[in-house]
């Protein structure tokens, strides 16, 4: 069962809502931070990526960084931009991008939940940001940003939803993005047991985006409990900041590659080696070469796109992991062709969101900044809960989710 329950979020004034709700900490560089926060003091990058606020060549690990965020966190309060709900509370939040509309329920989700495995994962984390999240929430005392959960769509979840979004939304805007965004507070005690309760039904939730901030959570919750003598298991360090949304309602997009050099390699030899594997074909624009189906590519290079059509016996249809197409793009070209070892540490690759389009593809490799693009098509969610369930992990930076959710609508302290 999924455990939830309410909490007294921190949150904006109403009138601030557009101003402060800023996109999540890992989705922008600290330059592009920079200039999206200019002239906003009220911006929430101030407590996500507050290195914006020190001098450019701090290094972003430092304990000033830490310092300054829960700084700017409480200063916000303390100046009335941001404000706390009297009592527990449930909240929706409503997503619009362009066709696409998604509602989800930010909760405090259970860190006991995370460390028995009830809410699922399908990534590896790194060291080195566990730290960095570690930090700013213990910093902090708060869950700045919300992980992104998702689970098997329920009906009576819906139907339950439905009802608080008959009412006049708290916060309604549009962001700088075009995105709209809306949160509706539920404040009806008997609403809030019965979704509690409902999800009490549901076996599992499955981390959609944010597994970094999901395992620091759960790690600084452990902590705190070993440190508190008189620990109950009814402290607010035992849950975490999160948005559930059924699965139904997730819009999974691409994530592209694009590879710094050809390995040694000519360009003749490049494609005379890919077409060992691939069909290929050369087309006249991305337009073209963007992937319909899976196990397809585009692949652009030198001012050409091309077609890629993976051969059916160069991998694994039943295996749920093996048969992504990037897992097919690693075995069959990142790794044996390109020579790309590990593709969380090698610093010849780098992974493009597909919300950029693949016009950023082409302006990465026609600027020489890089030899090769791959364009690839997107993994299912059912993709994502399956190899979850399997207890399997994906290849590193396989699912790009949009929108994604803004941080500093409301936050989750610790105690």
């Amino acid at each position: 069962m999924v455990k939830i329950k309410g909490f007294k979020g921190i949150r904006p004034k109403q009138d601030l809502a557009d101003k402060i709700a800023s996109r999540p900490y890992d989705v922008l560089n600290s330059e592009e931070a920079r200039i999206e926060a200019k002239g906003n003091p009220y911006s929430f990058l101030h407590v996500v990526k507050s290195e914006i606020d020190l001098p450019e060549d701090i290094n972003h690990y430092d304990e000033k960084v830490y310092l300054k965020a829960a700084e700017n966190l409480q200063k916000m309060q303390e100046k009335g931009w941001l404000i706390q709900d009297e009592k527990e509370r449930l909240y929706v939040y409503r997503q619009i991008m362009d066709n696409h509309e998604q509602y989800g329920l930010v909760v405090d989700a259970s860190v006991e939940d995370y460390l028995n495995g009830k809410i699922k994962i399908h990534e590896l984390t790194r060291e080195v940001k566990e730290k960095d999240r570690i930090n700013h929430v213990k910093y902090t005392n708060a869950n700045t940003g919300p992980v992104f959960l998702t689970y098997n769509a329920d009906e009576k979840i819906d139907q339950l939803v439905e009802k608080v979004v008959e009412e006049q939304p708290e916060y309604d805007f549009t962001a700088d993005d075009g995105i709209q965004h809306a949160v509706w507070i539920i404040s009806n005690p008997d609403l809030i047991r019965s979704i509690i309760t409902q999800f009490n039904q549901i076996p599992f939730s499955y981390v959609a985006d944010g597994h970094h901030r999901s395992k620091s959570a759960a790690m600084v919750g452990e902590m705190r409990r070993k440190a508190n003598p008189n620990h109950s298991g009814n402290e607010e360090y035992n849950w975490f900041l999160a948005a559930l949304f059924p699965h139904n309602q997730l819009n999974i997009i691409d994530y592209n590659r694009v590879v710094a050099d050809l390995n040694g390699l000519s360009e003749q030899e490049f494609i005379r080696k890919i077409a060992e594997i691939f069909t290929i074909a050369p087309v006249c624009c991305s337009g073209s070469a963007k992937p319909k189906n899976a196990n397809t590519f585009g692949m652009y290079m030198n001012h050409q796109w091309y077609t890629l059509q993976a051969k059916p016996e160069t991998f694994d249809k039943a295996d749920p992991v093996a048969s992504l197409d990037v897992s097919i793009l690693t075995k069959n070209i990142l790794q044996p062709i390109l020579g790309i070892g590990d593709l969380r540490k090698d610093e010849r690759i780098d992974f493009i969101g597909g919300i950029r389009g693949l016009g950023e593809l082409e302006k990465r490799v026609d600027s020489g900044e890089m030899a090769v693009a791959f364009a690839l098509y997107p993994v299912s969610i059912r993709q994502l809960m399956a190899i979850a369930d399997a207890g399997q992990i994906m290849p590193p930076k396989t699912t790009w989710f949009e929108p994604k959710l803004r941080s500093g609508l409301v936050v989750h302290l610790l105690d």
